[in-house]
């Protein structure tokens, strides 16, 4: 009998010895290489299909031409297929946010901290509840603007004041203000710069 190998009735099996890769090690080594190769080729892709199309990019920023609006009107365009609402505050409509003591306000937040810094006679929000998503009134000539001045959701009479700030009704927060930016004195950007 051969070094190393004893008999099927002594139960042991042929032992190797020899030093090196054993052909095991090395179908093990390729198998995971080839499943690393594959669950990246499975996952760029995968990607590759979250990012954004041209269409959603396209709607990913509003521009708005706030020179026809009169000074204490607002109007409606389109942001992301939501309604927004850009207000040319009047100095009385100001004045009325600024007397307002943050302490009573379910969200509190200054007239400044909800415009650019500058150009506080333009307030621009989202023209939709905070409490189940209508789109409130006020923004329109002649449309309820309820008790404060600003907006007044008809659906379950949430009522804004001239800042946008929630002051009465079930809505938790504010009128939701998205990031914009003046790209001229009478054009604003809303959203992100692509």
């Amino acid at each position: 009998m051969a070094p190393g190998i004893e008999s099927e009735r002594g139960g042991a099996m042929a032992v190797d010895d020899t030093p090196g890769v054993r052909r095991r090690d090395f179908i093990n080594v390729a198998a995971v290489g080839f499943a690393g190769v594959g669950a990246v080729a499975v996952t760029i892709p995968l990607i590759e299909t979250m990012s954004p199309s041209a269409d959603v990019l396209a709607v990913s920023n509003t521009e708005v031409d706030i020179s026809g609006i009169a000074v204490g009107s607002a109007v409606v365009a389109l942001f992301q297929n939501q309604p927004l609402f850009v207000r040319h505050l009047s100095a009385t409509e100001i004045a009325e946010a600024n007397a307002v003591p943050l302490s009573i306000l379910r969200d509190p937040q200054t007239l400044q901290q909800r415009t650019l810094p500058g150009k506080s006679e333009w307030l621009v929000t989202m023209g939709v509840c905070t409490h189940l998503g209508c789109v409130p009134l006020g923004a329109r000539p002649g449309e309820n603007r309820g008790e404060f001045g600003g907006y007044f959701c008809p659906c379950h009479g949430s009522v804004y004041d001239t800042a946008a700030r929630i002051r009465k009704g079930p809505a938790p927060k504010n009128l939701f203000v998205p990031d914009y930016a003046f790209t001229s004195p009478t054009t604003i950007l809303v959203g992100k710069k692509t």
